[in-house]
């Protein structure tokens, strides 16, 4: 494990850890500016951790875990601290916030419960991340330029993280149904042998 930790790819997803504290101090001190150089940098060591582990073929089970759970903290973190700060308004952050909490319970129980395993993200989960950190983009380059551009990209952000959040829960929802099935399925079949 402590090899799999010293890995580029996952130094990098360590990295974009590290700097969520920074990005929300700057965001308290108004420094806006700063926060949304350090987001871009975040957002770029998330792009090319996976690069790295694809063409140095260093994938790990360690990387699985982490850069997702980097990728989550990064985003429902700054969404609750700008929420906090009347920068993005509270039904967003809820609606963010619920989502995930209820894909990891259910993962949790279902880990308990089953030998499911495979909690890879949809094609929505991964175009509602990608909604989520566009929003956050726009939402910290308002504050450093308040052009009526930033304004309705902002906007359209957010009505995009509202609508990709509900789709990608639904599909999670119909997603894990099928996982169940297929496994009562398997399970049963296995017991009649």
């Amino acid at each position: 494990m402590l090899r799999q930790l010293f890995t580029a790819p996952n130094q990098l997803t360590l990295m974009r850890l590290i700097i969520i504290p920074f990005i929300i101090i700057n965001i308290v001190d108004n420094n806006y500016r700063w926060a949304l150089i350090l987001l871009v940098i975040a957002g770029l060591s998330d792009g090319l951790d996976g690069l790295l582990a694809r063409t140095l073929h260093q994938q790990t089970k360690l990387g699985q875990y982490l850069d997702p759970i980097a990728d989550k903290l990064l985003l429902s973190t700054l969404f609750l601290v700008l929420s906090i700060l009347h920068r993005i308004p509270w039904k967003y952050t809820v609606l963010v916030f619920s989502r995930d909490l209820c894909i990891l319970l259910t993962c949790a129980v279902l880990y308990a419960t089953t030998t499911i395993r495979d909690y890879r993200p949809s094609i929505f989960g991964k175009i509602n991340t990608g909604a989520q950190v566009v929003t956050i983009f726009f939402v910290l380059l308002f504050q450093v330029d308040s052009t009526a551009w930033i304004f309705y990209s902002r906007k359209v952000g957010l009505i995009a993280t509202f609508v990709f959040t509900l789709v990608s829960g639904i599909h999670y929802v119909f997603q894990i149904g099928q996982r169940l099935r297929h496994y009562e399925r398997n399970g049963r079949a296995a017991s009649l042998q």
